[in-house]
């Protein structure tokens, strides 16, 4: 993952948790139905669960709130910072991302939300064989976070958000890794994934793959 990514979350850290909140109108449609959200990736978790982009630890939260093994894993400093103020003191939290990261014995199940799209689409593909050799047959992993039906569809929603003067937004949309679902779906099946896909608001979609092969090609 990109160093400049890691200095947009230090960035984002003293503000991220007023904008998931909707007080942002650039990113309120992003976040909308946010803590469902959470909840519907919390409800999937079993097992050791590993969570990449950490952030302040609202996901967190939710999976130890369940009563989860929970290891997890974040870049920014801040965040970290962020996240240690909000969850107990022995939680296990590494310094590390998508690509990188230190290892952590056996995990049941990976999740995230609002963060696999900042690696392109060539580091995601291989980010997903990683995470299959890591887990094992039926490991799950649940991922939320923008994911476009199309190309048409992205170009579509910048188009949106420059007629609306949502500046901040469309530059995202435009420079940042937003896949689509047949690209996703494609490079899951390729990892030795079985997959659903569910929309939940307007830019983001819940990915639930189990593992169900060893044999990837």
């Amino acid at each position: 993952m990109s160093k400049d990514f890691t200095k947009l979350f230090d960035i984002w850290s003293d503000t991220y948790d007023e904008t998931v909140m909707g007080t942002d109108p650039q990113y309120k449609q992003a976040f909308e139905h946010y803590d469902e959200i959470l909840h519907a990736v919390a409800e999937q978790a079993e097992g050791h669960v590993l969570e990449f982009g950490v952030g302040t630890g609202n996901l967190t939260k939710k999976l130890l709130d369940k009563g989860l093994n929970v290891t997890g894993v974040e870049p920014s400093s801040k965040m970290i910072k962020k996240a240690k103020s909000k969850l107990p003191a022995n939680f296990r939290l590494l310094k590390g991302d998508f690509m990188q990261f230190p290892s952590v014995g056996h995990v049941d199940t990976i999740v995230s939300t609002y963060a696999f799209h900042h690696l392109t689409d060539k580091e995601k593909a291989v980010a997903l064989q990683t995470y299959a050799e890591l887990l094992p047959l039926n490991g799950k992993l649940v991922f939320a976070d923008t994911i476009f039906q199309s190309a048409q569809a992205k170009k579509e929603m910048i188009e949106i958000a420059k007629k609306n003067n949502f500046d901040r937004l469309a530059t995202d949309l435009e420079t940042e890794f937003y896949t689509t679902s047949a690209e996703l779906i494609n490079m899951c099946k390729t990892a030795g994934f079985d997959f659903t896909l569910i929309p939940k608001n307007t830019f983001v979609q819940l990915l639930i793959a189990k593992k169900v092969s060893t044999d990837q090609t």
